[in-house]
């Protein structure tokens, strides 16, 4: 009985507190804390908190321990942004209904009506539906919310960014203005402040802190890698540490670059990104879900509100350019108390970002190389030179060239047998290190290709030239 006072000394109903015990939940998340005993006395909310915080728990709660069971009319709805995200959510609240007997069912777009339209019929206790197929349903007549009691708007944020005010807006005109309402969103966006005071009556702001949300138990790092070196350092992670990893990539068209690459090279990778079609999604979510798949590529709206406890990475591919989503990307991991490893690989111009987002969360974000190839092992990537990442603020890089005094060379001899061999402009070299046997030169990185394979083509007194890249 000791898990079960864990929820039940903050005032969750015991049946539901029972039910949690059952799911394998030790004791209730902050913004349990913080929402469900304002929840239960029906106080209006509006609640900052990111996917794996425990939200769904949270208000599914409240709505259980606040409303009756074994009614034919809904008397609770929560409004999601997507078809998984309402599945996942009729699926969470099910469970915590066990011994409380709600009944809630997921209405949405892109699946056949007729299924929805028998079980609306039937009748339920709570809907957990996208806008579009809510109003849709409402407009048939299928769906009567004149008892709703209870109003949620999960990813309030995400909804309003993907255009459904419209709909939200016309579905609330359909229910009784009498009613408690709660907001959950991952960002606090100027339009879903303004969207929790319309339709609010004296609202309470609850913030889940950054620090909270990146988990102590996700350990983060970085890698400092160039744009043409990162499928390199992707395969040596996936092959040594062989992870159950999600891959986030900032556009639809990298996810499918990336996708066509690892499936060549044989790994075993699925991708998800909002082209898809909804029956290819599903299936890629479910074979990640059950193991059929350890790698999934994906952006970050096809990968908002995706539930699965045993991811064991996150990899910012690309690195994200606010710090909203590096919280919403590296909280798929080290969650349902496992640890988890969230590592961004990072180019030149990015590294302002991990300052930023280290500033922000006051979480310390550790350098890190690539790792060591086993021994033996082979990469599946051969690592390239990629003179963006290597060059100065002024794009110069540095060779050093196997000339020197010994061999008669001074600044100016070596710069003109630079520019005739190697057919480099004299505007892009810069400075030069005239050594006894050796010299180190600087050349825009817009020739070191000349640089390594023209250069190296050339002979000093039938001496062949060595032209060395230098990368520290």
């Amino acid at each position: 009985m000791q898990m079960i006072s864990n929820f039940t000394d903050i005032g969750i109903p015991e049946e539901i507190a029972k039910a949690m015990d059952d799911m394998g939940w030790t004791e209730p998340t902050p913004i349990q804390i913080q929402s469900i005993p304002l929840g239960l006395e029906r106080i209006d909310m509006f609640a900052q908190a990111q996917t794996g915080t425990g939200k769904t728990g949270a208000y599914g709660t409240i709505m259980l321990g606040t409303n009756p069971s074994g009614t034919k009319v809904p008397s609770a709805i929560v409004l999601v942004p997507t078809r998984e995200l309402a599945n996942q959510v009729s699926g969470e609240l099910t469970k915590l209904a066990k011994y409380s007997g709600h009944v809630s069912i997921p209405i949405y777009g892109g699946a056949s009506i007729e299924g929805q339209l028998k079980k609306l019929k039937a009748g339920c206790d709570i809907v957990a539906g996208t806008p579009g197929r809510v109003r849709d349903m409402i407009n048939r007549g299928a769906l009567n919310l004149s008892a709703i009691k209870t109003l949620v708007l999960d990813e309030a944020d995400r909804m309003l960014d993907m255009g459904f005010i419209e709909d939200i807006e016309f579905i609330l005109k359909a229910m009784p203005k009498e009613r408690h309402t709660m907001l959950f969103s991952a960002t606090m966006q100027e339009n879903v402040k303004q969207l929790a005071f319309d339709y609010m009556v004296n609202p309470r702001e609850i913030s889940v802190s950054q620090d909270e949300v990146v988990l102590d138990l996700t350990k983060q790092y970085y890698i400092s890698v160039g744009r043409r070196n990162k499928s390199w350092a992707l395969c040596r992670i996936l092959d040594i540490d062989r992870p159950k990893a999600i891959i986030f990539c900032q556009t639809k068209k990298m996810v499918d670059v990336l996708d066509e690459r690892l499936s060549e090279l044989d790994y075993q990778v699925e991708a998800i990104h909002g082209d898809m079609p909804q029956s290819k999604r599903e299936k890629v979510i479910r074979d990640f879900k059950e193991g059929g798949t350890d790698v999934l590529i994906a952006t970050d709206v096809a990968a908002r509100g995706l539930d699965i406890d045993d991811i064991s990475y996150v990899i910012n591919y690309d690195m994200p350019d606010d710090i909203d989503t590096y919280i919403h990307r590296i909280g798929r991991t080290g969650r349902a108390g496992k640890e988890g490893t969230a590592v961004s690989f990072v180019t030149s111009e990015e590294e302002h970002l991990i300052k930023e987002f280290q500033m922000r969360t006051g979480i310390d974000i550790e350098k890190r190389s690539v790792p060591e190839a086993e021994p033996g092992q082979k990469d599946s990537i051969k690592r390239v030179v990629d003179y963006d990442q290597i060059s100065d603020v002024f794009g110069m890089c540095r060779f050093e060239i196997n000339l020197g005094r010994n061999d008669g060379f001074g600044k100016v001899s070596l710069a003109d047998f630079i520019i005739r061999n190697a057919r480099v402009r004299d505007v892009s070299i810069g400075k030069i290190q005239i050594g006894p046997d050796s010299s180190v030169v600087e050349v825009h990185k817009d020739f070191g290709n000349r640089m390594t394979m023209d250069l190296t083509k050339a002979k000093h007194k039938s001496k062949k030239v060595t032209v060395r890249v230098i990368q520290d």
